[in-house]
């Protein structure tokens, strides 16, 4: 089966306030470095594998520029990665190349060479057509700048489009929302990814928020009640306009879904180079493990100080849990009989007690062989999710 890889660029123009991942603010000078720290990995990515126990497969069929923004490295940078890529592993000929891109860094010199390094898809990290609001959580670009960068990605042929949006940021409003998503729909993409706002420890926003404090427009946040409004909102206003939910987050103009992280939801092997990236392989040498996950250090320090990669082997168990819980996020759902049919009889009947009272609680539904979470489950799916995890199968 053909690999994904995904290529983690950690690198900022700004930090966002909301934002959790592993990406940030760094000098220029370390750009090159860390560019040539990704080719290491990218040769020695057989010897990787094997070492982590996990099945390699030169072939590959999706590629994902992530982080980050990627489009803030040099394009001779992003040449670099993408020669390397080619020398080490057999892009077909019709995989999806995605490349995440913040508004307003996608000068022509830049498009230019994404057309020539075969990239046809780019997702935008719009967040919100509200000037104010993308604003208040650090966003650099206004919609201008957005409506201006689609059009121009459209007359340059990458019309494989994903615009980003959140739910639950400062000073938003149903107003506010509706206006975002009536600007979105009329945009013309062909996929979409909302978010609703997470509130941990793990941003600034979030921290504040938890804290009760006013930084960062904090206490301009919407209420959690609220928030969910304005996803249902977007969920009806999508399908309405042609755009359909494929996934909890995720919504796309048939055939258009995103193949690359629908590697993720259904189990399919994937490779992840540079800070906090993670893998997935299949094991076969081994009748106790199914497959092993394997991830990199989520600081950049250690990652270019040669930190080890951590290494998680997934036994049945953990497989079955996987099965389920990811799963689950699709809106096609998880059929029961093809979990038998990979794990056994005994897998299912672990867990109907669980899907019994889920169905019950009317957050997840049943047709025929098939679960899948109700509009309600999709609000509440962490709850959900819990359910199939440390579930012991006979």
């Amino acid at each position: 089966m053909p690999l994904g890889l995904y290529i983690s660029v950690p690198f900022c123009r700004t930090k966002c306030t909301y934002c959790n991942f592993a990406s940030d603010v760094f000098s220029r000078a370390v750009f090159q470095a860390y560019v040539d720290r990704l080719g290491r990995d990218l040769e020695q990515a057989p010897a990787t594998a094997k070492q982590m126990g996990g099945q390699f497969e030169r072939a590959v069929d999706t590629i994902y520029l992530g982080g980050g923004t990627p489009t803030i490295l040099d394009i001779s940078q992003l040449k670099q990665l993408f020669v390397t890529i080619s020398q080490n592993f057999e892009v077909r000929a019709d995989a999806e190349v995605t490349m995440e891109c913040a508004p307003g860094t996608l000068r022509q010199d830049v498009m230019d060479a994404l057309r020539e390094l075969g990239v046809n898809r780019v997702s935008l990290g719009v967040q919100s057509f509200v000037d104010e609001e993308a604003a208040s959580v650090g966003r650099l670009h206004k919609a201008k700048t957005v409506l201006e960068d689609i059009a121009r990605l459209q007359a340059a042929g990458i019309s494989e489009i994903n615009i980003d949006l959140i739910a639950g940021l400062p000073h938003q409003t149903r107003q506010s929302w509706e206006f975002s998503l009536q600007q979105t729909i009329a945009c013309e993409v062909p996929h979409v990814s909302i978010y609703m706002l997470e509130v941990d420890d793990d941003s600034r926003l979030g921290r504040e928020l938890i804290a009760g404090g006013t930084k960062y427009h904090a206490h301009f946040v919407p209420d959690e009640d609220l928030t969910a409004d304005l996803y249902v909102m977007a969920c009806e206003r999508m399908e309405s306009a042609g755009v359909h939910q494929y996934e909890i987050s995720n919504f796309a103009r048939r055939g258009h879904e995103s193949r690359h992280n629908l590697k993720y939801w259904t189990r399919q092997p994937y490779l992840g180079f540079g800070v906090d990236a993670h893998s997935m392989l299949k094991v076969t040498s081994d009748e106790r493990v199914h497959a092993v996950r394997f991830s990199s250090s989520d600081s950049l320090e250690e990652f270019m100080a040669g930190a080890p990669v951590m290494r998680t082997a997934l036994d049945q168990q953990a497989a079955i849990e996987e099965t389920f819980f990811l799963g689950l996020r699709l809106t096609s759902g998880v059929d029961l009989q093809k979990v038998s049919g990979e794990f056994g009889g005994a897998a299912v009947a672990a867990f109907r007690p669980a899907i019994v009272e889920l169905i019950k609680a009317e957050l997840v539904e049943q047709r025929g062989n098939v679960i899948r979470l109700t509009p309600r489950g999709r609000l509440l799916s962490n709850e959900v999710f819990q359910r199939f995890i440390s579930n012991p199968v006979a």
